[in-house]
C-alpha cells in the first residue's frame, strides 16, 4: 500500500540520510519514477523533505524532523529485531514487509537508545546461510504469489483450493481447511484438514493456491506447537521405519541425531563413545546416515545394516585398491 511505502520512505531517509532517487527505488522496489511522485505527496503533506543537486545529490529530510513512532525500550527493539534475523519472513512471502518493520523499530527508539541498539543487533547471528563446515542450508523456493493467496486463507478463515503434489506424485487439486503455517530448518508447512482428516503440506510442493470464499471448517483457537508435535508423532510411527543401535563418536552426534527421525535413547560408553537407539525413515535412510560418518560410527544392530556397510566399504576398497 502506498502509505506504507511513504512511511517506509520517510524512515529510510531518517535513519541513512541524503539518498538517490535511484537508491530509494531499489529499496522500496519500485520504480524511480514512484520515488518521486512519493516525494512530492510527502512534500504536499508538510514532510520537510528536499532535493540536493549535484554528483552526489539526493533527497533528504531537515535536521530534527521526527515521526510520530514512539514506545519501545531497548531491549524490546533489539528483541524485535533479533526476532527479524530470522529467515522465516522470507519462506511466508513476508520478507519485503519485514524489512519495513525493522525500519520501525530503530525509529521507535529513544533518540539515544538508536544506535546502541542497531549496532547490537549487528553482533548477534540467528540462523546462519551455512555452517561450520561451509554447508548450506537448504533454503526452499516458493512464489510470493502462492504464500500470500495461503496466508490470507489461513489468517481469514477460509477454505483453500491447492494444487499440491506428493512426493513422488503428480500434482492434483485438492479443498483443505487451513489451520496454519510452520517453519522448520528453511521449509514451510501448511497445517490443514481435509474431509475432517489432518493433513500436513510442503509448501515447496505447491504449484497453485487459490482462497475461497467458504469458511473454514476449524476451531476458533488452535496451538500450533501441539499441532505440530502430535503429527510429527505419528509421521514417525507410520511408514517402513526402522530402529537401530549405534556406537558413535560424540564429536559428531549432532550430524547423525540431525538426520534421524527420533533418539529412543542414548547412554554413554567408557571410553566416551556415546550408544544410541533411533529411528529413521526406511532401510536406505539408514544407511546413509551411518555412511556419511565413516569410521566415527558403527552400527551394532539390526544385523542387516551391518552387512550393508560392509559390502558397500568392500567395494569402494576394491575400487580403489592397488592393481
Amino acid at each position: 500500500m502506498r502509505a506504507d511505502r511513504l512511511v517506509s520512505l520517510v524512515l529510510l531517509l531518517r535513519h541513512r540520510g541524503r539518498l538517490s532517487a535511484a537508491t530509494l527505488a531499489r529499496e522500496l522496489e519500485v520504480s524511480t519514477r514512484t520515488v518521486l511522485r512519493d516525494i512530492e505527496a510527502l512534500s504536499a503533506a508538510g514532510v520537510p523533505v528536499y532535493a540536493e543537486r549535484g554528483r552526489h545529490g539526493g533527497f533528504a529530510l531537515l535536521p530534527g524532523f521526527q515521526t510520530e513512532l514512539t514506545g519501545l525500550n531497548h531491549d524490546e527493539a533489539l528483541a524485535l529485531l533479533v526476532a527479524g534475523s530470522r529467515r522465516g519472513a522470507q519462506v511466508f512471502g513476508l520478507g519485503s514487509a519485514l524489512a519495513s518493520a525493522m525500519l520501525k523499530v530503530v525509529d521507535a527508539l529513544p533518540e539515544g537508545h538508536r544506535d546502541t541498539a542497531a549496532g547490537a543487533a549487528q553482533r548477534l547471528l540467528i540462523d546462519p546461510e551455512t555452517d561450520l563446515l561451509a554447508r548450506r542450508v537448504a533454503a526452499e523456493e516458493v512464489p510470493d504469489a502462492i504464500v500470500a493467496e495461503i496466508r490470507r486463507a489461513v489468517f481469514a478463515g477460509r477454505k483453500l483450493r491447492i494444487r499440491y503434489a506428493a512426493a513422488g506424485g503428480k500434482p492434483h487439486w485438492r479443498t483443505v481447511d487451513p489451520i496454519g503455517l510452520v517453519t522448520v530448518r528453511e521449509q514451510g508447512y501448511l497445517l490443514a484438514t481435509r474431509s475432517g482428516e489432518d493433513r500436513t503440506y510442503r509448501l515447496s510442493r505447491v504449484s497453485a493456491a487459490e482462497e475461497l470464499p467458504e469458511p473454514a471448517e476449524r476451531a476458533d483457537l488452535v496451538n500450533l506447537d501441539r499441532a505440530w508435535q502430535e503429527r510429527g508423532t505419528r509421521f514417525r510411527a507410520g511408514g517402513d521405519q526402522v530402529t537401530v543401535r549405534v556406537r558413535l563418536n560424540p564429536a559428531r552426534r549432532e550430524d547423525l541425531v540431525g538426520t534421524a527421525l527420533a533418539v529412543l535413547s542414548e547412554e554413554t560408553d567408557t571410553d566416551g563413545w556415546l550408544r544410541l537407539e533411533l529411528t529413521f525413515q526406511d532401510s536406505r535412510h539408514a544407511e546413509w546416515a551411518l555412511w556419511q560418518l565413516a569410521t566415527n560410527a558403527e552400527a551394532l544392530a539390526p544385523p542387516w545394516l551391518r552387512t550393508s556397510l560392509r559390502d558397500r566399504a568392500a567395494a569402494v576398497a576394491t575400487t580403489y585398491g592397488v592393481s
